[in-house]
């Protein structure tokens, strides 16, 4: 048995009363009491559950472009060879895991690849990386969102089809992409991609399969039908219109029990190219607005989890998960708020027995200089991290 000690605990929902962590065989045995063994001591410091990014794209490397050359991925195999693409996504996957890593992030939920290549690559993952939930390749439309992924599909049959080919690859949730995406010219942010025959059928399909269904949806209209739907989960969940932003108080009765992932933060010392900033100011999706739909939600008592979107660009880079909780706050949500949205709020929706510090959770720990829930930027700089009881070091022992 080992123990962690620290000035205060975080542990998942609220600071605690005990200020000491024990742990063996790679689970939480107890808070306070005797250690009877090695104490690791950090004083002054807060030891939290490790981060739960619930959005992130892994076979993205952040660069310029990223999308863009996943969605060419079958030229780039028919050149390079399969065997040599799919080495080269696997370093790509491996890498974007131990940047999170260095963050403090310790699970991960991957929420587009193409062709699965995650489901794929986590058959024979290494040891000693962050627990990944994947949903393989997301549903779209025909020349849908992210249609280069692979993920096409047209009509209730082929939607149901293409859960089942996600269930028997091993998907731990499904993802739909109920409206367009900014990231892919000719798709419309402000619309639904399906019918709700479409949409219902993939949900009934998941469901079936004991899989949670989440759907990708920045319009209002999406939104609304993605709810009647019945999914699981709403990732942006912006709710536009050409108006703006708008979210009722009836919306917010009806996503009681939805868990929302709102996608904000970003590298700001990254210099965005002029074409992208107009593809998002056509979108609707300013920082701005993206903030403005957090805060009304959490206001009106929804659920919300965190993701980064991370990968998708450089301004989206992996590891990006501190700064998407400072901007929680900067949007208006208490610390603590943040802190769980990042962590038990999260591990609840992927369904994960991590991201809180109790008896019989799995011991992936955070330590970090100073109180979060006071001043949440000292996520950016952590002390320590943990992977199944396992001491990594800081900045993931890099």
């Amino acid at each position: 048995m080992i123990a962690v000690r620290a000035e205060r605990i975080f542990d998942g929902e609220r600071i605690v009363d005990e200020n000491l962590v024990l742990i063996e065989n790679g689970k939480v045995v107890g808070l306070g009491g005797e250690a009877g063994g090695e104490v690791r001591e950090f004083p002054g410091a807060t030891v939290m559950p490790g981060l739960v990014d619930a959005h992130v794209h892994l076979s993205a490397d952040a660069g310029p472009g990223a999308l863009d050359r996943l969605g060419n991925l079958r030229v780039a195999a028919q050149t390079a060879g399969l065997a040599a693409t799919r080495r080269a996504l696997g370093a790509t996957i491996e890498r974007s895991l131990r940047l999170q890593l260095a963050a403090g992030v310790t699970t991960v939920r991957d929420l587009g690849d193409p062709y699965d290549a995650v489901l794929k690559w986590r058959r024979d993952a290494p040891a000693g990386l962050p627990t990944v939930v994947a949903s393989g390749t997301p549903l779209t439309s025909v020349r849908g969102h992210c249609w280069g992924f692979g993920g096409e599909a047209s009509g209730p049959d082929a939607m149901r089809a293409a859960v089942r080919e996600r269930a028997a690859n091993g998907a731990d949730v499904i993802k739909i992409m109920a409206s367009g995406g900014v990231m892919t010219p000719g798709t419309d942010t402000m619309s639904p991609q399906f019918t709700s025959e479409e949409l219902g059928a993939a949900v009934e399909e998941a469901h079936a399969h004991g899989l949670p269904i989440t759907a990708h949806a920045h319009a209002l209209s999406a939104v609304r039908q993605a709810i009647d739907g019945g999914v699981d989960g709403i990732e942006h969940c912006t709710c536009l219109t050409p108006e703006g932003v708008s979210i009722d108080d009836h919306l917010l009765d009806q996503l009681a029990g939805i868990a929302v992932c709102g996608t904000l933060g970003s590298d700001r010392a990254v210099v965005v190219p002029p074409e992208i900033l107009e593809l998002v100011a056509k979108a609707g999706t300013s920082e701005a607005a993206l903030q403005q739909a957090v805060r009304r939600l959490y206001d009106g008592g929804v659920r919300i989890v965190a993701g980064s979107d991370g990968g998708i660009g450089p301004a989206k880079p992996h590891g990006l998960l501190p700064a998407t909780l400072a901007e929680y706050v900067e949007a208006g949500l208490p610390a603590t708020a943040a802190l769980i949205a990042g962590t038990s709020a999260a591990a609840d929706a992927l369904r994960v027995p991590k991201g809180r510090i109790r008896p019989g959770a799995d011991a992936d720990l955070l330590v970090v200089p100073g109180d979060p829930t006071a001043d949440i930027t000292v996520l950016a700089d952590p002390t320590d991290v943990y992977l199944a009881g396992v001491r990594l070091g800081g900045s993931a022992g890099r």
